[in-house]
């Protein structure tokens, strides 16, 4: 049994965070196993089995997520594009990675926090209001970057568009050269451009094959999501899920 739960952020954090979120991992007989699809987000995540805290940097694929034992996690989501502010280095140095949170913040910080999260059992919305806090002191000594404009308002076309946009033209509307776009987009964000609006289509994907269940008509459904064709959405869920559309709703 996995109990997942997501919580509004504070109001100052709205423009940095999707939302903070809850997960207990509860074994009964078999491990708990669940696949972690690519979301366009980065987060940082304390479990009481890991109680310094970890990021998870921007996913170009699925990882399983496995547990034989209890687990609590406590976590934060940042919007695309927003973690920059928070954590100090390119973000692409994250992508599909999970360093120690003592890594990139300094240590005396993540200690800190751990220690207030985990010293005694605390209710979880104490706890939310304890990482809300730090973030919130971050954010405050935080500098905004010229390119944080430019890098926010692409993530929100390619995220209209649901990822059927070129990078090029993307680059252009923006009054940007590619190469501009794609420097700034990959530090600040995570992945390249060209991987986001991957992810952003999969998304799509993903959502109406579930609508849809097992007996989608794919090559209409490819079409609709913006994919050349049925081999297309094929080969980016075998890359993104690890599976076929067909035994991604199975």
């Amino acid at each position: 049994m996995d109990l997942y739960r997501e919580f509004a952020p504070h109001p100052l954090l709205a423009g940095h965070v999707a939302c903070l979120w809850t997960s207990r991992a509860r074994p009964q007989g078999s491990p708990v196993r669940r696949r972690i699809l690519p979301d366009n987000c980065i987060d940082i995540l304390w479990q009481d089995r890991a109680p310094a805290g970890f990021v998870a940097g921007m996913m170009s694929r699925s990882h399983l997520f496995e547990a034989d034992v209890p687990v609590l996690t406590i976590a934060v989501r940042f919007l695309p594009g927003a973690a920059r502010a928070f954590l100090d280095l390119p973000l692409h140095l994250l992508q599909d990675d999970h360093p120690p949170l003592d890594a990139l913040w300094p240590r005396h910080e993540a200690d800190a926090l751990a220690a207030a999260l985990w010293e005694r059992d605390l209710p979880v919305r104490a706890r939310l209001a304890r990482i809300e806090e730090a973030l919130l002191a971050r954010l405050r000594r935080a500098s905004p970057l010229p390119a944080d404009r430019l890098v926010r308002a692409a993530v929100r076309r390619i995220e209209e568009a649901h990822g059927a946009v070129r990078i090029e033209d993307l680059a252009r509307a923006l009054g940007v050269s590619r190469q501009h776009l794609a420097l700034q987009f990959r530090e600040r964000v995570g992945l390249n451009a060209k991987a986001f609006a991957m992810v952003s289509r999969f998304g799509k994907a993903s959502h109406a094959a579930r609508t849809a269940g097992p007996g989608a008509d794919w090559a209409a459904l490819a079409l609709d999501c913006g994919y050349y064709d049925q081999s297309h959405l094929i080969h980016e869920f075998r890359l993104l899920a690890g599976t076929t559309p067909a035994g991604f709703v199975a």
